[in-house]
């Protein structure tokens, strides 16, 4: 395991705030929800101390595993407050100076992270590491989870069917102010009938990034931030290989073929953030459920502390 990002290993070390999202977005009692508190038990405040404010997690109402009526949206109450709570966080953290690290939930945290960046910052970039697009139309989802849309939400793709609270916030980014790494969904979004965003928005995909981790990090920070863009990190985990990392998703589901292992998504971290100028970063979609024996919550903490130290020297943009 890497050192923690102490006032030793960092230089002028950012503080850095842990907001734990108890949310799954398929509205299950457990699930994603479980992420934050089943990562701290497996170490992952240490990781960071002591240059971390613990904030508690979001407190949220119960999910509902049901679909609106109008929007469509799945777990739709929860969602909204989900995301206005986070929006609230990250800008005020953002706004302080601190470097915010969210952790649990899943990719729908960007609905929040991203428009809050954008408000503070003035515009906002975004290196999304993934092994989907996350660009689903809403009148194409047949699932109607929002962590299916929340890229084709983000770049005013789609959302006439959005509830009011989330559509005053979006579009948030501009297509070339993204960048993509990773995605292998291909056949996924073969069966859905939904198109690549490969020709709107800058993507690599996992075969790509896979030859060379730190190099495509690179050149999707300088994509990324090439208007001066302060920039979110996002890190998806099904990027992983299954391989290397089941403990997501749903029990039975389908998993995506291929994807990176462990060692390149931490070479592809610590790249991207040695290029400067990321303000926050989240960590998403760790089901504890799957994971009995919490090893995967184990590969996760000592994933966090390769990258923590170079999380540790950012310095917003932002003060």
């Amino acid at each position: 395991m890497g050192k923690p990002a102490t006032a030793e290993n960092t230089a002028g070390g950012a503080r850095i705030d842990m907001i734990g999202v108890p949310f799954d977005g398929m509205g299950r009692a457990s699930g994603q929800a479980g992420a934050p508190e089943a990562l701290r038990a497996a170490g992952l405040r240490a990781v960071f101390a002591p240059d971390v404010i613990l904030e508690p997690d979001l407190v949220l109402p119960g999910p509902v595993a049901q679909r609106a009526v109008g929007s469509g949206l799945l777990n739709e109450r929860a969602l909204l407050q989900m995301i206005d709570a986070l929006h609230r966080r990250v800008r005020s953290s953002l706004a302080a100076g601190r470097f915010p690290f969210v952790y649990g939930a899943d990719c729908s945290v960007l609905l929040a992270a991203v428009p809050a960046l954008r408000d503070v910052a003035g515009r906002a970039g975004l290196v999304f590491v993934d092994g989907h697009e996350d660009a689903t139309p809403m009148d194409l989802s047949t699932s109607g989870e929002a962590a299916n849309m929340e890229i084709a939400l983000l770049l005013g793709l789609t959302g006439e069917r959005a509830p009011q609270p989330l559509r005053q916030r979006l579009p948030a980014l501009t297509p070339d102010a993204i960048a993509m790494l990773g995605p292998r969904d291909h056949l996924f979004r073969q069966a859905a009938n939904v198109p690549t965003v490969a020709g709107r928005v800058w993507l690599r995909s996992a075969d790509e990034v896979s030859t060379d981790p730190a190099g495509y990090a690179r050149l999707a920070v300088e994509h990324t931030a090439v208007h001066g863009s302060p920039w979110w990190l996002h890190i998806d985990l099904d990027v992983l290989a299954r391989s290397e990392f089941a403990a997501c998703g749903a029990a039975g589901e389908v998993m995506l073929a291929g994807g990176l292992t462990w060692q390149q998504l931490a070479e592809l971290g610590v790249a991207a953030l040695h290029a400067g100028g990321c303000a926050g970063w989240s960590l998403s979609i760790y089901n504890p459920d799957l994971d009995p024996d919490h090893g995967a919550g184990r590969s996760i903490v000592e994933f966090v502390a390769r990258i923590a130290p170079s999380a540790a020297q950012q310095h917003p943009p932002l003060r």
